[in-house]
């Protein structure tokens, strides 16, 4: 089993990485850049477990660890191989 984690700042935060890669891309050149938010993407091989159980445990990895829950929202998808 595998779980793809997707943590981004929650909206009305400021983004100074994301603010500097959009600045980036249009002195590149890229001008229909209106705004660019950074983020995290996280992949964790789990052990077999039923998918629920798989769902509780990454939740539970998200508000312990991975993600800062008072700036951040995650997401998260479970892949059974």
């Amino acid at each position: 089993m595998k779980a793809k984690i997707y943590i981004t700042l929650k909206n009305g935060i400021h983004d100074p990485q994301g603010r500097a890669i959009q600045q980036s891309l249009q002195t590149l050149g890229f001008e229909g850049v209106q705004d660019v938010r950074m983020g995290k993407f996280l992949e964790v091989d789990l052990q077999e477990m039923k998918k629920d159980s798989a769902e509780k445990t990454i939740n539970t990895m998200c508000q312990k660890l991975l993600a800062n829950t008072v700036i951040e929202d995650f997401r998260y998808e479970i892949i059974e191989n």
